[in-house]
């Protein structure tokens, strides 16, 4: 069955909406599967998942997301919820989604703050509940080369992928903190501080020089 919906805004990574809650789900267990959503969705917004329709396998469950004009629309189902019809309940949400304005949704500046469009999330969700509905079936026996197109992840491969990343940029971090002065901020103080005085000190030695060499070669001359 379809357990989580979220529709999210892949410039920043914001969550805009989400869909009702439903008594039979467990709180511990939805709010876990909502912050790796919205792990992916963040993973999406920064360029490290593809925005074409994916599949992110997690133990007996699998999200799958697509990307349409900037935003991406996600699910949580079963493993054994057929991956084609989610992707038709995706596509619905999308079809939903892009009648309301662009400046509206660009305006949105908290999370899940969409709350319009929950109730037709909601909505489209009982549509997909029965797989065996004969409108369902429908779209289970029409062309399956829709299946061919959709990419294939493992949660665990992404998370270590984001450790991974984040590790190598605390070493670079850490190297630009502990890198010798000469890359260091202090290096801007001291060169404002002593250039000036490095190059008054030159133009003076370069002058006395001059100075002596003339007068040398006046006294040499006479």
């Amino acid at each position: 069955m379809l357990k989580l919906t979220i529709v999210g805004r892949v410039s920043d990574g914001l969550p805009l909406a989400q869909g009702p809650r439903y008594v039979n789900e467990e709180d511990d267990s939805v709010s876990t599967y909502k912050q790796q959503g919205e792990f992916l969705l963040k993973e999406i917004s920064r360029g490290a998942l593809p925005t074409s329709k994916t599949s992110i396998f997690l133990d007996h469950h699998c999200f799958n997301y697509m990307v349409e004009n900037g935003i991406c629309f996600m699910a949580l189902c079963d493993s054994m919820y057929p991956r084609k019809l989610v992707f038709h309940y995706l596509q619905d949400l999308q079809k939903e989604f892009k009648k309301y304005d662009v400046g509206v949704i660009e305006r949105i500046m908290r999370p899940y703050s969409f709350i319009k469009f929950d109730g037709i999330i909601g909505n489209i969700r009982r549509n997909y509940v029965d797989t065996r509905t004969q409108a369902n079936l429908s779209k289970l026996n029409s062309d399956g080369s829709q299946e061919e197109d959709i990419l294939s992840e493992s949660f665990s491969q992404i998370v270590k992928r984001r450790r991974r990343f984040d590790m190598l940029r605390r070493m670079s971090e850490a190297h630009l903190h502990d890198s010798p002065v000469w890359c260091s901020k202090r290096l801007e103080i001291i060169a404002l501080k002593w250039i000036p005085v490095g190059l008054v000190l030159a133009v003076t030695t370069v002058l006395v020089w001059t100075s002596l060499c003339r007068n040398d070669l006046l006294f040499t001359g006479s």
